[in-house]
């Protein structure tokens, strides 16, 4: 069992990564207040719900279990979390308790940021990509038909847990989602990290717990480190969104829940892999190498023959990382050495939305 703080002051929290920790009631204690709401989904809750429920006995949580999927990180269901708040008579001293993956994390965090103008809440990440990237950051929110994580609130965790023995029960296809997201990391700022992926790649997807618990601390420090910095994605965060702006296109334009969120997000590392290569940064080999990776990881590297480059224009027009009318990109100078730029001649995004489509075997 490891552990490590996101040192903000004040919202400073640990975040623990182990085996058997989601029964464990030893760490939770610290960080309960005397109502405890645990909002799961019916995925997770017949695997994990009575051992977090046993765990905090004496709190007498109560829960409230959400649909599964993507498609229902949307304002409607959010208002079933405060629905039975209100109905429970939860006041200001609760602590919501996020039991899942990057969905749950996200709505349950924004309710907690909405709810009495701001209460508690915890982590207890369920899926790869929560452990490594969304559970840890304080980004919350919903999605909106026209746009992903459109409406949503920075409000940081009091704590974040991270059991592996959780990600056993991932599909591979689950697996294989998160595995982008430690990839994005790397590309962006952890070029000796990247080297290690290419090497380790088949110990972490046999889910040896000694090299995932390795993979997912150093994937949480560097992105704990540039939170640090700028909490809130004034500079150096947006970093962090490197496949982002291609992938939620992606995401919205097929209709959300359609391919995951770390396929789209493969997806969308491919095509600014490409435009770094067109605009004289990234050389072939270092593509090759991004390209290779995520094949061997099990995701995309295009995206769906059905999203036109107009249907991309589209909908990163309306993108949250838009800024004095401008689309930022998050590129690549190396691996290893991300940067965020507007300044791309539309004649290069053009010929990158051209050519890195067509991906068989997904919708």
């Amino acid at each position: 069992m490891r552990s490590f703080s996101v040192n903000l002051g004040k919202r400073s929290y640990p975040i623990w990564i182990g085996t058997e920790l989601v029964g464990c009631s030893e760490v939770y204690a610290p960080y309960l207040k005397k109502q405890v709401m645990v909002v799961t989904n019916e995925t997770v809750a017949p695997l994990y719900l009575e051992t977090v429920e046993r765990a905090l006995i004496n709190w007498k949580p109560q829960s409230v279990i959400l649909p599964d999927g993507e498609e229902y990180k949307t304002l409607e269901i959010l208002e079933s979390i405060f629905t039975a708040l209100l109905t429970a008579r939860f006041d200001r001293h609760c602590t919501l308790l996020a039991l899942g993956g990057g969905v749950i994390g996200d709505i349950t965090g924004f309710a907690a940021a909405s709810y009495q103008r701001g209460v508690d809440f915890i982590q207890v990440p369920t899926t790869l990509l929560a452990q490594v990237d969304s559970s840890v950051g304080g980004k919350t929110g919903v999605n909106h038909r026209l746009g992903k994580n459109m409406i949503g609130a920075f409000h940081q965790p009091k704590l974040v847990v991270a059991d592996i023995l959780s990600l056993n029960t991932l599909d591979d296809r689950q697996f294989s989602a998160g595995l982008a997201e430690i990839i994005k990391i790397a590309l962006v700022r952890d070029a000796p990290f990247f080297e290690w992926l290419e090497e380790n790649l088949p110990k972490l997807q046999s889910r040896d717990p000694e090299v995932l618990t390795f993979a997912i601390e150093r994937a949480c420090r560097n992105k704990a480190e540039i939170v640090v910095e700028d909490e809130r994605e004034s500079g150096l965060r947006a970093l962090l969104n490197l496949g982002h702006t291609f992938g939620h296109a992606i995401e919205t334009g097929l209709g959300y829940g359609t391919w995951l969120h770390g396929e789209a997000v493969a997806a969308g590392i491919a095509m600014a892999s490409d435009l770094s290569y067109r605009l004289g940064w990234m050389g072939k080999l270092e593509v090759d190498r991004v390209l290779s990776l995520l094949d061997r990881a099990g995701l995309p590297q295009r995206a769906p023959a059905k999203m036109t480059p107009k249907s991309f224009l589209d909908l990163m027009a309306v993108d949250k990382k838009i800024s004095g009318g401008s689309i930022r990109f998050v590129l690549l100078q190396t691996i290893g050495q991300g940067l965020v730029t507007a300044d791309v001649p539309s004649n290069l995004l053009q010929n990158t939305l051209e050519t890195c489509r067509e991906c068989e075997g997904l919708a």
